[in-house]
């Protein structure tokens, strides 16, 4: 888990370790089921967080997950010797499961078979209160009180055994979430927002996974540099090796090979391994010790024929073009975007709410673009079907119909503005 926190000097209290201390952690199925008896004991909302090996590890795979009840006290569980925590659910029931940035913990969480009833975000919360900073310390120091020890926070988590200072961190990062909930949880009620917040709790917790990227090798950073198609098929080809060497050795695939050395191959073209390794990015004492097994993914994109080759742009997705481009080919879009987004940051700075927060980018240009005409209505149905909830679309919809009547009004003065000019006699 993230944490921003200020770099003033702090007169907070330092939480160094948890107030009834770190519990052992949880390796085999019988302590699993012992620790499921005592949540089912205890009583109220569910802390839950869990500590990935980002950068370290292929994928997003959770190797401890905490959890905290009121009664049952901190349990850690390494889910890399217990995958399987299925049975918690019952254990849980329709409790409130209480995290920070949910969005990031779902996902491994549904893959340890566990299936929140309803959720609590703290970050989300935070950020509908429009407080500056929303990393998890931030969030505590400013509400509780406390500092949170912070080093630990991008380790590499599937490391067996684990450190106890690793433990203590995090135990640390479910022993005051449930007290930060209830804080905040009393802010979004004096400001009104508590049903906004509901919403998007639920919106989190009941979305789907993202779908597949389109050509995800495209992604490389700095394979913008790689002007020619022969240049992005070694690109490709060194991207789909490396997924796959980096699958197989369960290893983070910057760390099986760097993008500026794929980037750096694809540039050079390199007609052997001994060319390959003569190229900078390729003198790092690993990388250059396998060349030999990278090189035949660049000589499988040199012997790829023409009509083979990747286009030098991959494919349009269906949302509009850059809003740079709007003045000139759909103006009428254009001013409407600028009006809208005027109006939204007005809401915005009055809700003290971050406008994303109020409608996501994405939707509001693709509804910009699109329009037609139908008003109000017609922005309502839109929004509902680009996702936005309903304390979103009740906010904005008027703002946007609003914005769009006047930059039509603004449009037809100044095409009258033109055609009188073009009448004027010489």
């Amino acid at each position: 888990m993230t944490d921003d926190v200020t770099d003033e000097e702090s007169t907070s209290t330092p939480l160094s370790t948890p107030a009834d201390g770190v519990p052992a952690i949880i390796e085999t199925p019988q302590a699993l089921a012992e620790m499921a008896e005592r949540f089912a004991a205890g009583t109220g909302p569910v802390a839950a967080d869990a500590e990935r090996a980002s950068g370290f590890r292929y994928g997003q795979d959770t190797y401890l997950a905490q959890f905290k009840r009121k009664g049952a006290g901190i349990a850690l569980v390494d889910t890399a010797a217990v995958s399987d925590l299925s049975i918690l659910n019952e254990a849980f029931g329709d409790a409130e499961w209480v995290f920070h940035a949910a969005s990031q913990d779902l996902p491994g969480m549904r893959d340890l078979g566990l299936t929140p009833a309803s959720i609590f975000d703290t970050e989300l919360a935070a950020r509908l209160l429009g407080w500056p900073k929303v990393g998890l310390a931030a969030v505590v120091e400013r509400e509780l009180g406390f500092t949170l020890a912070k080093e630990h926070s991008a380790q590499d988590w599937s490391t067996r055994p684990l450190p106890d200072s690793w433990l203590t961190y995090a135990a640390l990062d479910v022993e005051v979430l449930l007290e930060l909930r209830d804080g905040l949880h009393a802010h979004l009620v004096d400001a009104g927002k508590i049903a906004w917040a509901r919403e998007e709790f639920e919106a989190v917790r009941t979305a789907p996974p993202p779908p597949p990227r389109v050509d995800p090798w495209r992604r490389t950073s700095g394979s913008a540099q790689v002007r020619d198609q022969r240049g992005l098929a070694i690109v490709k080809s060194l991207w789909e090796a490396r997924e796959q060497d980096a699958q197989h050795r369960d290893i983070s695939p910057g760390r099986v090979l760097r993008d500026a050395a794929i980037v750096a191959a694809a540039q050079a073209k390199p007609r052997s391994v001994d060319e390959l390794v003569k190229i900078r990015e390729w003198q790092s004492k690993g990388t250059k010790r396998r060349a030999a097994f990278w090189y035949p993914a660049i000589e499988a994109a040199m012997a790829l024929p023409e009509s083979q080759l990747p286009a030098k742009r991959g494919p349009r997705g269906d949302g509009p073009p850059q809003p740079r481009m709007w003045k000139d080919k759909r103006p009428d879009a254009a001013a409407r975007l600028a009006l809208a987004r005027e109006a939204i940051a007005a809401d915005s700075e009055r809700l003290e709410i971050p406008a994303e927060n109020l409608l996501q980018p994405d939707a509001l240009r693709r509804c910009c673009w699109e329009y037609r005409s139908g008003g109000e209505d017609w922005i309502r149905e839109f929004l509902r079907g680009r996702g936005a909830r309903a304390w979103q679309i009740e906010l904005i919809a008027p703002l946007l119909a609003d914005a769009f009547e006047e930059a039509e009004a603004q449009i037809e003065a100044e095409s009258e503005a033109t055609e009188d000019e073009s009448t004027e006699p010489s």
